[in-house]
């Protein structure tokens, strides 16, 4: 074997590998370090954009406590103002969410049962599940009911029996039974006054049941 052939299988194994990745280097370049430069913008971007946000949802949560303070103060007039503030200044936030329930509660409590639907109805757009979603289908149903419109207040009802306690659960089917006799549709209220005596006998509503049963029978 001649020294020139000895030479080339003694060559560095490495080298042919690093001649191509110096010449993918002088032909994408340019490429490569367009890339990298879109990723630091968007990488920029994203992290300003959550401070951002955090930084909204601190003022609308310190907002939205004034508003919380002012509700069990009693003071539903100005808490319902504040609370719509948060929810118009702050609408893309978790407060600026939950303003709408707190604005329903203090709505409702003032007596303004159309604006405390209206609020309720926004909150659950957003707020699909959980306690504090149920608790809000329960006050959009008694704003319902309140404002002289028991037809959209039962099915709201019959949804929410079983979801909490027992109690409430007989306190929605008289509910249910309340709004189906203010409609005139007896046999409706006698449904449900039966599920509450039969499934849920332990409530304190359970004897009011009764006598409400023997009051429909009699008509």
């Amino acid at each position: 074997m001649s020294l020139e052939s000895r030479k080339s299988q003694l060559a560095d194994p490495g080298a042919e590998w690093m001649d191509q990745v110096v010449s993918f280097w002088q032909r994408y370049q340019r490429v490569v370090l367009g890339s990298l430069a879109v990723i630091a913008v968007v990488g920029a971007g994203t992290f300003f954009t959550l401070r951002s946000r955090a930084s909204q949802e601190d003022l609308a949560s310190g907002k939205l406590a004034e508003a919380d303070v002012l509700y069990w103060q009693g003071d539903y007039a100005r808490s319902l103002q504040v609370a719509r503030d948060v929810a118009q200044q702050y609408g893309a936030t978790p407060s600026g969410i939950d303003a709408h329930r707190i604005a329903g509660d203090a709505a409702y409590w003032s007596g303004d049962f159309k604006t405390a639907v209206a609020e309720y109805q926004q909150y659950l757009a957003h707020q699909k599940s959980g306690v504090l979603a149920d608790a809000a289908r329960r006050s959009l149903a008694y704003s319902y009911e309140s404002g002289g419109q028991p037809a959209q207040a039962v099915p709201i009802y019959d949804q929410l029996v079983g979801v909490f306690d027992r109690e409430s659960s007989a306190e929605f089917l008289m509910a249910g039974a309340r709004c189906e006799a203010r409609m005139h549709q007896p046999a409706e209220a006698m449904k449900r006054l039966q599920r509450l005596a039969d499934e849920f006998g332990d409530a304190s509503l359970a004897g009011r049941a009764r006598e409400m049963m023997g009051e429909l029978s009699a008509h």
